[in-house]
């Protein structure tokens, strides 16, 4: 069993142009390419769009923590080709997979470069209520805590002889209670903490707020969200012209 996955969502602090825009432009982003990959049920165009993620994620310096986040998924992409390929294709279940690649590689991208500060202040510009922008912000933050977590009641587990690493759908499935019920718990004893500290600060008693720096659209942001528009763009309009293209680029069942 392998939590590398949840490390593709742990912010990296690195000197790139990726991490230096702004946390409103890479939540663009990632919404656009969600969108984008919902559009198309067909390998083509999702393959095209998956890409397209390539030279971002080499600009942002994640290839390494990138390809973990890939290998996490492993099991995941294994159920979804068996699946689809028993019920509906294996062209079907090859184009889901782009898709669910696509959708993980877009969010940790921006998970990977936005600080949690920053995120919080990203949605407090966007008229966002300041207790719903902390609450998203700590959740944000508690992602890489909830890994580390994990990783030692697997190794608890594992060190009183429970064996984790059994093979077949079925067994996977059973060693995920020992690991999640655990895991509930302590996560509900970290919220009643993190509640008790918040209302001994005095939380909410003040409306009004201020903030140690703020964030602003700068040249390349703007140049960055006009990409990303167009690619919307362009994404609907291949969605809409698709179905007059070539038989030979139809690999897949039609929409």
């Amino acid at each position: 069993m392998s939590l590398e996955f949840l490390n593709a969502f742990k912010f990296m602090k690195k000197k790139s142009i990726l991490h230096k825009m702004d946390p409103r432009g890479k939540l663009l982003f990632s919404i656009i390419y969600t969108i984008s990959a919902l559009l198309f049920t067909k390998i083509v165009p999702l393959f095209f769009i998956f890409i397209s993620l390539i030279p971002i994620i080499l600009l942002g310096k994640l290839f390494k923590q990138w390809i973990k986040s890939i290998k996490g998924l492993s099991f995941l992409i294994m159920f979804i080709i068996i699946l689809n390929t028993l019920f509906i294709s294996l062209s079907f279940a090859i184009a889901m997979i782009f898709r669910i690649l696509i959708m993980i590689s877009a969010f940790s991208i921006f998970f990977l470069t936005v600080d949690p500060n920053e995120l919080a202040l990203s949605l407090i510009s966007m008229k966002l209520p300041y207790e719903f922008a902390f609450s998203f912000s700590l959740a944000f933050r508690f992602v890489p805590t909830i890994a580390f977590e994990a990783q030692n009641i697997l190794d608890a587990q594992q060190s009183r002889g429970y064996e984790m690493q059994k093979k077949g759908l079925i067994n996977q499935i059973k060693n995920l209670f020992p690991l999640l019920i655990p895991l509930i718990i302590c996560s509900i004893k970290r919220a009643f903490n993190v509640a008790e500290a918040l209302e001994s600060r005095g939380f909410g008693s003040r409306k009004e707020r201020s903030y140690y720096y703020t964030i602003k659209y700068s040249l390349k942001d703007w140049i960055f969200t006009v990409y990303l528009l167009l690619f919307l763009a362009f994404s609907i309009f291949i969605r809409i012209q698709f179905n007059i293209m070539p038989e030979f680029l139809m690999w897949s069942l039609p929409v």
